[in-house]
């Protein structure tokens, strides 16, 4: 990861979006580890939040942990050192390290937060991008070679938009909907009522608001009850006009229902940030599937995570030295 020299000064979550880990369970305060320590801004981030940055030792008490791979060198530090009661992980999705969080789930320590909702600004605008683009036939557009006379394309405004997932992209990305005054239902594990949301409903009822959606934006966990959320099923649910984009995790689609359902015009699009398999191979079918827009994982770069994760690790080493108001704890159990 990178740092901009002036990175924006903002705050991307609010006090309201720490969860308070009672005083039973919270972590001991002590030295921090970050590993690696190539990019000292994130040293920086631990020292802002009043931390003390140490190498390894049996003092560690919290880990900062920074590799995008390497899951199984985190396993063998934290056998090494079981005194360890805080880790704070790189990304928003946790799937990655499933095997790593496996044997402490339902345990209260390690404490384990993630980056869920740090990145929700850049990932969200992503999505609006990818909606846009298709409503208005860019993956057509971009490939002419001849000036066309069809009229197509679409307005986002009005349109009914179903989110799946209620996290902090699909929280971010209601606000960037609002001026475009769209029927909005988000679709989630609780019938709770998400703001900037016109219904939410609950994931076993997602069936019943498919076939009138115009637009299908998936915003939510990988996770073994939600692999192939979407599949040849939920697209044959689907208007042969709707879009659908994924800015989530490439297993939530089945990838060969996906090129099948474009191929046949069963849906209209799809923008996908995220594949499965990913990388997505060269000469791959979804590379010629008509009406797609693929972008390489790349909703998120580093010069815009970087100073939004320097911010999730200033607040939850605050957080670990002082309040509990830890922000983006992960649910063993639930895997996210």
């Amino acid at each position: 990861m990178t740092m901009p020299s002036n990175p924006p000064q903002h705050r991307s979550v609010t006090a309201r979006d720490a969860d308070v880990v009672p005083d039973a369970s919270r972590p001991t305060p002590g030295p921090i580890a970050v590993l690696p320590r190539a990019n000292p801004v994130f040293v920086d981030a631990v020292e802002a939040g009043g931390g003390e940055v140490a190498e390894l030792s049996a003092e560690t008490r919290g880990v900062v942990w920074l590799s995008l791979s390497g899951a199984q060198d985190l396993t063998d530090i934290l056998a090494r050192y079981p005194q360890i009661e805080w880790v704070q992980l790189p990304w928003a999705g946790v799937d990655g390290f499933a095997e790593v969080l496996r044997p402490f789930a339902g345990t209260d320590l390690p404490l384990w937060t993630s980056a869920k909702g740090a990145y929700a600004q850049p990932v969200a605008e992503h999505a609006l991008a990818l909606t846009l683009g298709l409503l208005r036939v860019f993956p057509t557009r971009v490939r002419a070679t001849s000036w066309s006379t069809i009229p197509e394309g679409r307005s986002l405004y009005g349109l009914s938009v179903v989110v799946v997932g209620a996290g902090g992209i699909a929280i971010e990305f209601l606000r960037l909907l609002e001026p475009f005054g769209a029927t909005v239902t988000v679709v989630r594990r609780s019938s709770d009522h998400l703001e900037g949301a016109d219904r939410t409903i609950t994931a076993d009822r997602l069936h019943t608001v498919l076939p009138r959606a115009d637009v299908v934006v998936i915003a939510a966990a990988l996770t073994e009850g939600t692999r192939h959320l979407f599949g040849a099923e939920q697209f044959d649910l689907m208007k042969d006009d709707a879009v659908l984009v994924n800015i989530a995790r490439g297993g939530l689609v089945d990838t060969d229902a996906l090129a099948d359902a474009l191929e046949r015009g069963t849906i209209a699009g799809a923008g996908v940030d995220v594949t499965d398999p990913e990388p997505l191979p060269d000469g791959h079918r979804l590379w010629n599937a008509p009406n797609l827009i693929i972008t390489p994982h790349s909703a998120d770069t580093p010069d815009m995570t970087a100073p939004l994760l320097a911010e999730r690790i200033t607040a939850n080493t605050e957080a670990f030295l002082d309040d509990g108001r830890f922000i983006g704890i992960v649910d063993t159990t639930a895997g996210y």
